[in-house]
């Protein structure tokens, strides 16, 4: 196979820990072929397919210079996006509105004959917080407004809560309110931008202590570990972005539950890798954007993410 991924500058990396390049490793240790690109590489003229600049890439094992972009003689290349066996989609958030045209390109690359993953369709219509929305059964007491009113009203029931915009990622611009209401004002505002925009408003879970849990799923299939991302000092936040501590642990039987409850629907819907984020019982997010944890729960628990996606993204790919 050869396989294109879009993703962030390659020169960017930290293969110590980045998803994406295990994936690219266990890409290339079964044989296929491995090129590369930006979102910004992608481009459509009228009367001819979408195409992008490339880098056919090499990994080279020196983790100083872990790739060589001249394996075809040049650092990059046109390539029309349906002639690849598979793209997968890993731009990291936020998913503003460059973002949102790149799905379209991709999705109209599909129309052409590529396979994309995740669908593009899918990451368009699965907003990372407000998808949670869709499984009541599974999420705390939540709240999507851009009313202060209504936020007050959350807190005046609950007395603990969670604010966060909608559209962060890695733990940006979360606030907990305890019972005192301290700063709710300010905060609201500062999210809500005067009314202008909507935030998520959730129940403080005390659960956090121990850990925001990701946990993946590959092909609808769950991950037997998830990756605990325990919040450290007097953070509230467990996002490894912001120095939580990731410990990999077996599924507990409600993360069970949930896995094998949301993962038909998704994968369903061309979401080949999830990450769902657990605290205690209850899912606070649903990330399919470019879910990660893949090195941090193989280094720790030994299992092979990276060869459970390779074995799924065959599969999609072919049909099977």
């Amino acid at each position: 196979m050869h396989i294109l991924f879009v993703a962030d500058p390659l020169e960017t990396f930290k293969i110590y820990k980045d998803t994406t390049f295990a994936m690219m490793r266990e890409a290339q240790r079964r044989g296929h072929t491995v090129s590369a690109c930006e979102v910004t590489d992608i481009a459509w003229t009228s009367g001819g397919r979408v195409r992008a600049q490339v880098r056919d890439i090499v990994l080279t094992g020196d983790p100083q210079r872990w790739f060589d972009a001249g394996a075809t003689g040049l650092d990059r290349r046109p390539s029309e996006l349906a002639d690849f066996d598979a793209i997968v989609m890993r731009k990291d958030p936020p998913f503003d509105s460059e973002f949102f045209y790149a799905t379209h390109l991709l999705e109209q690359a599909e129309r052409e004959g590529a396979r994309v993953f995740n669908k593009p369709r899918s990451l368009r219509d699965h907003p990372e917080k407000l998808a949670i929305m869709e499984f009541p059964q599974f999420t705390g007491p939540t709240l999507v407004t851009r009313n202060a009113q209504d936020v007050r009203q959350f807190h005046a029931e609950h007395r603990d809560i969670i604010l966060k915009p909608l559209d962060g990622m890695g733990g940006t611009g979360i606030f907990r309110v305890r019972d005192d209401g301290m700063n709710l004002g300010s905060i609201i505002e500062t999210l809500n931008r005067d009314g202008a925009q909507s935030l998520m408003v959730q129940k403080y879970l005390p659960e956090i202590v121990a850990g925001d849990k990701r946990v993946l799923l590959i092909g609808g299939k769950p991950v037997p570990y998830s990756l605990a991302r325990i919040p450290q000092g007097s953070e509230i936040r467990g996002n490894l972005a912001v120095g939580g501590k990731g410990v990999a642990q077996p599924l507990s039987s409600r993360d069970r539950e949930i896995a094998e409850a949301l993962g038909p629907v998704l994968v369903a819907r061309g979401l080949l890798l999830v990450g769902v984020d657990v605290i205690g019982d209850y899912v606070t997010e649903i990330n399919v954007t470019s879910p990660t944890c893949f090195q941090e729960i193989h280094d720790q628990a030994g299992f092979d993410v990276p060869a459970m996606f390779i074995d799924a993204l065959e599969a999609a790919s072919t049909g099977g």
